[in-house]
């Protein structure tokens, strides 16, 4: 079998752009663009391999994007404080091409969970490497404090790309663990704002007794598996933390991977690798090794000869009629996705603790 964590490391390596960032999928039109959330936590899992280069590279790309963009994050910022709608032109994309530019196309920009999760990814970055933060990601950091800070209770599209008419507990809790991490770095004070953050998904978040999908519902989503593991808003043990992993466990896999949510469409709505490592992460974290062995087994079953992990596997799909028009309009399901290989990545050095 292909060594498949060296396998990933030269995937990540090699299609990381001379910018520093990390393509979501070569090979896929609509992914060759480099979001904050995925790029975070390749960065990250570069880190546990001992690739901190090819991280520092992708944080310079961020924080350049991040710098270029400063007149328009205090506009929006203050027409967030005199309760003005932003515009599409009035927001700091989610996604941008290799060369730091805003696509052209129209996409769900207004995301908020990736500018948390870069937050995140830097200080983690920081801690490992021990060395000084520079003048630009400090720079980045106050800006997008300052602008999570302002938007963190306005509905915004999910992790997923949907729903933008919702608040959804894993944006908050990368923002929650965004802001912990700048406040640490930068040594400013926002512990207000991350109290009222905490307050707030604690207590509209959960309902009998397990997080849910988004305000309001009650439905589970695998995101939600970030509240506890890396964004550490509760401990692994906490029952409302164990509540959500066990109806994730019950509600999301009917095989071997894990589905987003329930009622997921997308490519038929299968199962996805880098859920299914996120939570292997969980287990190993938390102790239980044979689970967490359990999922980088069935991870490495679906890598395919040259070692590509995809996006999602349709095997045992939620609505399979609803696969075949997405392979109309889009392609075949993305691979190889630098995100599914980085999650692997994770979830393998997790085991080594």
């Amino acid at each position: 079998m292909t060594d498949l964590v060296r396998c990933s490391i030269e995937i990540i390596l090699k299609n990381q752009a001379p910018s520093g960032a990390y393509p979501a999928c070569p090979t896929y039109p609509t992914y060759r663009y480099s979001w904050f959330r995925d790029g975070s936590f390749i960065a990250y899992a570069m880190d546990l391999v001992g690739e901190p280069e090819s991280a520092r590279h992708f944080f310079d790309w961020a924080a350049n994007v991040i710098t270029a963009r400063e007149d328009l994050i205090h506009q929006a910022i203050e027409k967030t404080r005199s309760g003005e709608r932003l515009g599409i032109g009035e927001i700091l994309h989610t996604r941008y091409t290799l060369d730091g530019d805003e696509a052209d196309d129209e996409w769900p920009n207004f995301q908020l969970d990736g500018f948390g999760t870069l937050l995140w990814a830097m200080g983690q970055h920081q801690e490992s490497t021990q060395s000084s933060l520079p003048d630009t990601w400090r720079h980045a950091m106050d800006l997008v404090t300052a602008y999570l800070s302002a938007l963190w209770r306005r509905p915004c599209f999910d992790c997923w790309e949907e729903f933008p008419d919702k608040i959804h507990p894993h944006t908050l809790g990368a923002i929650h663990a965004g802001l912990v991490a700048s406040q640490k770095l930068t040594d400013k004070d926002h512990q207000a704002t991350i109290q009222d953050l905490s307050d707030f998904l604690l207590k509209e978040a959960v309902v009998g007794g397990h997080f849910v999908k988004s305000i309001g519902s009650d439905d589970v989503d695998a995101s939600l598996l970030g509240l506890a593991i890396p964004y550490h808003l509760l401990p692994l043990d906490d029952p409302r933390t164990r509540a959500t992993v066990a109806l994730i466990e019950n509600t999301l896999r009917n095989g071997g991977g894990v589905h987003r949510y329930a009622a997921d469409t997308y490519y038929g709505g299968g199962e996805w690798v880098l859920l299914t490592a996120w939570l292997g992460w969980y287990y190993a974290q938390r102790g239980d090794r044979n689970r967490a062995l359990e999922m980088k087994k069935w991870i490495e079953t679906q890598a395919d000869e040259e070692g590509y992990l995809p996006e999602q596997i349709p095997v045992t799909p939620n609505d399979a009629p609803m696969y075949q028009p997405w392979v109309d309009r889009w392609g075949e399901i993305a691979r190889p996705l630098l995100w599914s290989h980085a999650k692997y990545l994770i979830l393998t050095e997790s085991l080594k603790i």
